[in-house]
């Protein structure tokens, strides 16, 4: 067979298999492709499962939708146990068992016997204070001890003289009046001896002063520095405090001031021992709100004989405040919507309305519900963000 003859037969060939295929598309109407096309809708539309239905204020989850799966429901508790209300707080020295240390005279620290954080007895040496104050007090008293004598003899030789007719009775009388202002300005000089805080003695007094610890502590301050001039009589050189007893100062909000009461059991934590819960009862109650913090100090006396209560110290202290029974629901119920909080309520099965809720007090896990709940309600728990709008 020649070349031209080989192209001329498959040609032919073909065009006659394209007729073919064209006469069966005209034999089935010109509708097998519509038909296929048809077909595959149909399964895809009877195997896509129902979905969320909205009529009105109702949520319906048909049979078979896959939101059942997602979502748990369960029936809202009853809760009558106290609330806790956790507040922070503070450990701080009892003001009743604090003492600042001032000196009476100005001068200059001599000697400093103490440092920051030392424990100290009641009477022992604090710090010595070389003062020029201290010796015009006691030359102040020698002065006026040694006019009182001069009084005292004058006034015996003018009482004799006129006893014995020679003394006129003016000498006396200035004699007894000189002896009276003597007598005053000997116990003036006395008092400011006895203000001091020193032993009277008589010529020549000691320009030293030592301060002693007027009771048992442990020094908390200490503004005082070996070789400092003290001018200012009124600062504190340092502050004792005794720890035995210490105070947990807890801040509570002014719109909680009228659940706490003196007397009430409370629980105090520490940061420094966070697996020791301690307990105790509410001390006082402040009668002044703090103007900046608009917060109340409440205060909770501990026993600290080993001194583990450190002032200044972090705590936490936990109320128990009474409540009646309500209702309550965990926080993965509540939804937030704009200002306004709801919960999914289950009025038919697998029917729900969205419920607009009052929250009460939180408890870490879940909310007691005020309002718009009641025992027995059944609402999701679980998932209900998935119906959110």
């Amino acid at each position: 067979m020649s070349i031209s003859s080989f192209y001329s037969e498959h040609k032919r060939f073909a065009l006659v298999s394209i007729a073919a295929v064209a006469a069966l598309l005209s034999a089935e109407g010109g509708t097998g492709m519509l038909c296929t096309t048809t077909a595959c809708a149909a399964a895809t539309q009877e195997t896509k499962p129902p979905s969320l239905v909205r009529q009105g204020d109702k949520y319906l989850i048909p049979e078979g939708c896959l939101l059942r799966t997602r979502l748990v429901v369960e029936p809202v508790a009853v809760k009558n146990t106290p609330h806790t209300m956790t507040l922070p707080g503070s450990v701080e020295a009892d003001p009743a068992r604090t003492n600042n240390i001032l000196t009476p005279v100005a001068g200059k620290v001599a000697r400093l016997m103490i440092s920051l954080g030392d424990r100290v007895s009641k009477g022992q040496p604090l710090a010595m204070i070389e003062s020029a104050d201290l010796a015009q007090a006691y030359a102040d008293y020698d002065k006026a001890s040694d006019n009182m004598e001069h009084a005292k003899r004058t006034l015996e030789r003018a009482r004799g003289l006129n006893k014995a007719g020679a003394g006129a009775v003016k000498d006396l009388e200035q004699a007894e009046s000189d002896f009276e202002q003597a007598t005053f300005e000997l116990r003036r000089a006395e008092a400011r001896l006895k203000e001091i805080g020193v032993p009277i003695t008589h010529k020549d007094g000691p320009r030293l002063l030592t301060l002693t610890a007027p009771t048992s502590g442990s020094v908390t301050a200490l503004s005082a520095a070996q070789g400092a001039f003290v001018n200012d009589v009124t600062a504190p050189l340092m502050t004792i405090a005794n720890l035995d007893s210490v105070w947990v100062t807890a801040y509570v909000p002014e719109t909680s001031i009228s659940y706490v009461t003196k007397g009430q059991p409370v629980d105090v934590s520490f940061s420094a021992y966070p697996s020791q819960v301690f307990h105790a009862t509410v001390s006082f109650v402040n009668d002044v709100v703090e103007p900046d913090t608009r917060r109340n100090k409440v205060r909770i006396a501990f026993p600290n004989p080993d001194r583990k209560f450190k002032p200044n110290m972090f705590a936490n202290v936990s109320f128990k405040i009474p409540q009646k029974p309500a209702v309550y629901v965990p926080n993965s119920a509540l939804l937030m919507n704009n200002d306004n909080t709801a919960v999914f309520l289950e009025v038919a099965p697998w029917t729900f309305v969205k419920r607009t809720v009052v929250p009460g007090f939180g408890e870490g896990d879940g909310a007691r519900i005020d309002q718009g709940l009641s025992p027995g309600d059944r609402v999701i728990v679980k998932g209900g963000v998935l119906m959110n709008d």
